[in-house]
């Protein structure tokens, strides 16, 4: 006959039915046990100084009694299958032990195949047993798990990927679909994100919408270890993507990453996979990704929602509309615009950096700089820090653009990066007027382009001649409509430069400067059509060529002027006596 497992209380429920007087063979029937089991149970009671009538029969007699009646307890000595392995003892604990670090044991079914090489033919239930009692084999039993209390509403969302299926996005062309599936732990309410990638920018979008839809953010975020969002997983020091720590500040949450390969960490999200695929996805047809997520959207609403949950007996959604709802931390900022880093960044000797294909300007004292520099970019900004301070803040190019700030270059450089004849203009005229009258001419006409080196050049020259001296040589050249920076330069370099007076003239006049007659500097002879006397001796000091005016120019006076004598000497005309 098989054996029939007694419980606790059927014992118990003969022994009070005895000590009310009730006779074995009416305890027998109305219990459905035997005779002879009503009475084994009364001598084992009785045996642990039970007495019928006199007291009512307790929980720990009738557990002594059940466990005195349990298959192999009336005696120590080992079975047939215990006897048989006794023996070979320390041969199963050498091959179940590891000796060294790095060691692998052997499987108890190998053991089991070994000892059965040996003519030691045991069932495997029968060495699991003796293993576990002589040998230290431990086994692979489940770890006892304790049941969390629920957590307060809006606190806590379940973040998981998951993958629903194919769907033809072209003719001919079929493309996976994953659901980012965002759980409310307190009401298990949910929200349901198709994408057709698992990257950091379809996981920041997929949790604004989720908190678009749910009205709010929880303060607490539990995510799988998404390569996109956990660049380190680690049990108690995990370490997140840049992007996503700042996404986390910018909505206010904290980020709780669930340990790698246990899925017992997110429980809520991890079946609510295979129900959104089974439930939601299959056996339906489907238009585009779009279409998916119109129907996600609906059907999270009248059928997710809607349903009893099979752990809380409710419905995820009214648990959701009167209890999470209004607890839920507001949307107060705008959709958050998801930046791409740069790090390691280098800064050209031209003052830009390269970001996605662009060109953006550097300040020049950050050009060679030892600190690192990182480069932010968003849809609409990109920001450089140099050592982790922002230095410039530049508007998005596209692959190909430039954003030139030309207060960024020297001063004394920034210049020649402008096409800007206006500007050259203006600084020319500050220089001097015939400086900015002779810009004026340079530059005039449709394309003053041609002339911009030349009009660099001449404000050069200011900085090497000064400017009084280039003022003055820009009005000669002026005079003789000569509109080259060359011919300038010439003539400041053959226009002798005036030199400071001495201390001895200065105290004869009272530190004055004297201002000399001014005379051509050419003979005067070489004005007319007649051959000109041969000069005295004693002239040779009024033939000596007359300084230049301070200013670089020549006099105007008409040749022969009756107020210069040595001109009248000079100039008589033809076959007048001396």
């Amino acid at each position: 006959m098989a054996y029939r497992e007694v419980q606790m209380w059927e014992i118990l429920n003969v022994l009070r039915r005895i000590g009310r007087g009730e006779s074995k063979t009416a305890v027998a029937q109305a219990t459905g046990h035997t005779r002879k089991t009503v009475r084994r149970y009364v001598q084992l009671a009785e045996a642990l100084g039970w007495i019928a009538g006199e007291h009512e029969p307790d929980e720990g007699l009738a557990l002594e009694v059940y466990q005195a009646t349990r298959p192999g307890v009336q005696t120590d000595e080992p079975g047939t299958a215990e006897a048989d392995l006794l023996p070979h003892r320390e041969q199963i604990t050498t091959w179940l032990a590891v000796d060294e670090p790095g060691d692998i044991a052997l499987r108890l079914t190998k053991v089991h195949a070994l000892l059965e090489r040996r003519g030691v033919v045991v069932s495997y239930p029968s060495l699991r047993r003796f293993a576990i009692k002589h040998c230290g084999f431990k086994g692979r039993r489940r770890k006892l798990t304790v049941r969390l209390d629920e957590v307060p509403p809006g606190e806590v969302a379940e973040v998981d990927f998951g993958r629903l299926g194919l769907i033809e996005v072209e003719p001919g062309k079929r493309r996976m679909v994953y659901a980012l599936i965002v759980t409310l732990v307190h009401s298990r309410h949910q929200y349901v994100h198709v994408t057709h990638t698992q990257d950091l920018p379809a996981l920041i979008a997929g949790l604004e919408d989720a908190w678009e839809f749910f009205g709010g953010v929880v303060a607490r975020v539990i995510i799988d270890n998404l390569k996109a969002a956990v660049t380190k997983a680690d049990r108690y020091d995990p370490v997140f993507s840049r992007t996503f720590e700042e996404y986390a500040h910018y909505r206010g949450f904290v980020i709780d990453a669930a340990v790698a390969g246990s899925p017992t960490h997110k429980p809520h999200v991890e079946r609510a996979v295979p129900y959104v695929r089974d439930s939601f996805f299959r056996g339906e047809t489907w238009l585009s990704l779009e279409h998916v997520q119109r129907e996600a959207r609906r059907w999270v609403l009248e059928v997710a929602g809607m349903r009893v949950h099979g752990t809380t007996r409710k419905r995820p959604r009214e648990v959701f509309e009167t209890a999470e709802m209004d607890v839920l931390c507001p949307l107060v900022r705008e959709r958050y615009d998801p930046p791409t880093w740069r790090s390691n960044v280098g800064i050209h000797i031209s003052h830009t950096v390269s970001f996605d294909r662009a060109i953006y300007t550097v300040p020049t004292r950050y050009v060679g700089t030892k600190k690192p520099v990182e480069i932010r970019g968003d849809s609409k900004l990109v920001r450089i820090y140099v050592g982790g301070e922002l230095v410039k803040t530049h508007e998005r190019k596209p692959p190909g653009g430039r954003s030139i700030d030309h207060a960024d270059y020297p001063k004394e450089k920034a210049g020649y990066t402008m096409r800007d004849p206006e500007r050259m203009i203006r600084e020319a005229k500050g220089r001097g007027q015939h400086i900015g009258v002779f810009m004026e001419r340079l530059l005039e006409g449709d394309f003053p382009w041609a002339s911009l080196r030349q009009a660099q050049a001449l404000l050069r020259l200011c900085g090497k001649y000064g400017a009084e001296r280039v003022d003055a040589a820009c009005r000669r050249a002026l005079a003789f409509d000569v509109i080259k920076v060359k011919k300038v330069e010439r003539i400041i370099k053959l226009a002798p430069q005036p030199k400071p007076p001495s201390s001895t003239t200065d105290d004869d006049h009272g530190g004055e400067v004297v201002q000399l007659p001014l005379r051509f500097q050419r003979p005067a002879g070489s004005f007319t059509h007649h051959p000109t006397q041969p000069s005295r001796e004693g002239d040779h000091e009024d033939d000596r060529d007359p300084p230049v005016a301070q200013d670089g120019t020549e006099t105007t006076a008409p040749v022969g002027h009756a107020g210069d004598a040595a001109r009248q000497d000079r100039l008589r005309p033809k076959g007048e006596a001396e």
